[in-house]
């Protein structure tokens, strides 16, 4: 009887029950990060699990940034508990395949003026590149304030095009055929 994982091929081409190759690189992370400009942060309020799609920018070292305003949940459930989780699809950009990370964190609000500053200076290009002057003075309101949230562990993430096929049980693209397969150490 042949071993489990070397009868099915490579992933994607049977099934979908192992994703073990499917994982998203370091590489691949930054491509999202970079391309992508919205998220998912998950966090507590009263207790209980809820989230919101936020605008996010993603630090050098690693930390996410996202602005705010005093007294919203998200800030009211980070004060009360930093325990965050963060997930990021590529829905929406132009990177190939279905891409995901999700992760958790510490978060903590920065409510000092030259830091809420600094960081909405850094978040206005990517999400107004037209304009990003007119984006700073929208969002220079006297109860801005930006959550910073520094990853902890990963605790999933996907990447379809190191997958058999489209991913979904069809057939590859023409420029993934040509590709041929995709391997992974992550």
């Amino acid at each position: 009887m042949p071993e489990q994982g070397l009868a099915a091929g490579r992933p994607g081409e049977k099934d979908i029950e192992d994703l073990a190759q499917a994982k998203l690189g370091v590489a691949e992370q930054q491509q999202l990060w970079e391309a992508q400009t919205e998220c998912v942060l998950s966090f507590l309020q009263d207790g209980l699990p809820t989230a919101v799609v936020m605008s996010f920018q993603v630090d050098p070292d690693g930390h996410f940034w996202f602005a705010t305003v005093e007294g919203r949940r998200q800030v009211r459930g980070v004060d009360s508990d930093p325990r965050v989780a963060v997930v990021v699809s590529n829905t929406g950009t132009d990177l190939p395949g279905r891409r995901m990370v999700a992760l958790r964190g510490e978060a903590r609000v920065h409510r000092d003026r030259e830091v809420v500053r600094d960081r909405v200076r850094r978040l206005a290009p990517r999400l107004a590149p037209e304009d990003p002057d007119a984006f700073v003075r929208l969002l220079d309101s006297p109860k801005r304030v930006v959550i910073e949230v520094v990853p902890t562990r990963i605790t999933a993430s996907h990447d379809s095009t190191r997958l058999a096929g489209d991913g979904r049980g069809g057939k590859p693209s023409s420029a993934r055929a040509e590709e041929g397969p995709v391997d992974s150490d992550s």
